[in-house]
């Protein structure tokens, strides 16, 4: 079976995105992991597939999958790069909603800039005593769609991603579901650096929507940022973070940045 599909990037995080509309296309969690293997596939961080709103609060729907095969409930890059995946099906500039795991998600346009609003932050904890390998550390934590632990550092570039964390990612603390890592240098007011270790994906990737709007509204906590938050990827892209904060509860939290169409092909599965 040929398969047809549509390569996108969102500051880099990039996706695989499939027209499915008319319910023909089945995958399995290996095809997933192959079709997103970066030396057997097309490679990507994740692939989603356009479906027919099914319970009648949205527009679209989509199905968000990791890279590993599992089924992800939000993604925030991912969420721009479907926004324009269904423009670009549906012709026009108007905005319109679409219903993922984590909620009603409403997209609107501006060029190849894209916005979306992210569901309501839960589970917000701050100034977590965590003991890694390392010895104790500092964690906060914040559920923007999908969980997010958040972690300062003096310097990203120096920061031990790579061992740091998948050892947070599957810490104890964060159990039995895992959480994505942040880590998260303060460049200036409201501005952050961000580098993200992602659940699913099991490793670093160039950015990560979700997650810098967790490192957004964590630093109006912990640093007193005001809305909106520019926010530096590992990508180099900046991301704009925008939310409403009352002082004890966030709302209308709004994700803005790039995505980029990169190429559509077959590929056989």
């Amino acid at each position: 079976m040929l398969l047809a599909f549509t390569k996108m990037n969102g500051a880099g995080n990039d996706f695989i995105l499939l027209d499915n509309r008319d319910g023909g296309v089945t995958l399995t969690p290996a095809q997933i992991r192959r079709l997103c293997d970066r030396h057997r596939g097309i490679g990507a961080d994740g692939l989603m597939t356009l479906v027919p709103g099914a319970s009648g609060r949205a527009d679209w729907a989509w199905q968000f999958f990791n890279r590993d095969g599992s089924r992800g409930e939000m993604c925030g890059n991912g969420a721009r790069c479907f926004a324009r995946f269904v423009q670009r099906i549906i012709g026009g500039e108007r905005g319109f909603t679409f219903e993922t795991d984590a909620g009603v998600i409403t997209a609107t346009f501006a060029g190849e800039q894209v916005t979306v609003n992210l569901t309501a932050p839960q589970e917000l904890c701050l100034h977590q005593t965590v003991t890694l390998a390392t010895g104790p550390v500092t964690i906060h934590s914040v559920n923007t769609g999908v969980p997010h632990a958040v972690l300062y550092v003096p310097d990203a570039d120096q920061a031990m991603v790579p061992s740091l964390g998948p050892e947070i990612r599957h810490h104890p603390h964060f159990g039995p579901r895992g959480t994505n890592v942040n880590f998260v240098q303060v460049l200036g007011p409201n501005a952050i650096r961000v580098r993200t270790f992602e659940r699913g994906v099991e490793g670093e990737t160039l950015a990560c929507g979700t997650g810098v709007s967790a490192a957004a509204l964590v630093s109006a906590r912990v640093h007193q940022f005001t809305s909106p938050v520019e926010v530096q990827v590992q990508g180099g892209d900046i991301l704009r973070v925008s939310f409403h904060d009352d002082g004890t509860h966030f709302d209308d939290v709004r994700l803005t940045g790039p995505a980029e169409f990169v190429f559509e092909g077959q590929i056989s599965i």
